[in-house]
């Protein structure tokens, strides 16, 4: 008992025996800007990305169930689990999203860019 409790006490104040403090953009130096440009791709380019697969597997699900699964039952099932594994993964990318953004938020590297990355704007 004496060693969970000094364990919790030794846990509770490893911050202000540490002095974490919260990053700024004046002190994370190189680190800081590689996580800043990780937390950036993750929410501007991969997320997305990642949004657009999941729809266009529900998309094919919804083509197999209504389109190819006309009389063949197991057409429609194969239809109907690809529309439910893609709902699924929808839930999961918007949890992951709110998580990369938690992160964002609380380490305090919003605003941030990406740095030396090529764009393609598309009129």
């Amino acid at each position: 008992m004496k060693k969970k409790l000094s364990g919790l006490l030794a846990l509770l104040l490893a911050p202000a025996v540490s002095s974490a403090q919260i990053a700024d953009s004046s002190s994370g130096g190189p680190f800081e800007d590689l996580l800043a440009n990780i937390l950036v791709f993750i929410n501007d380019v991969l997320i997305p990305f990642i949004i657009g697969i999941g729809f266009l597997v529900f998309v094919w699900g919804m083509f197999k169930f209504f389109i190819l699964g006309g009389a063949n039952d197991e057409k429609k099932e194969q239809g109907k689990s690809l529309m439910i594994y893609a709902t699924i993964g929808f839930v999961l990318i918007i949890i992951f999203f709110g998580v990369i953004n938690l992160l964002t938020e609380s380490t305090g590297l919003t605003g941030e860019t990406i740095r030396n990355v090529p764009r393609i704007d598309i009129p």
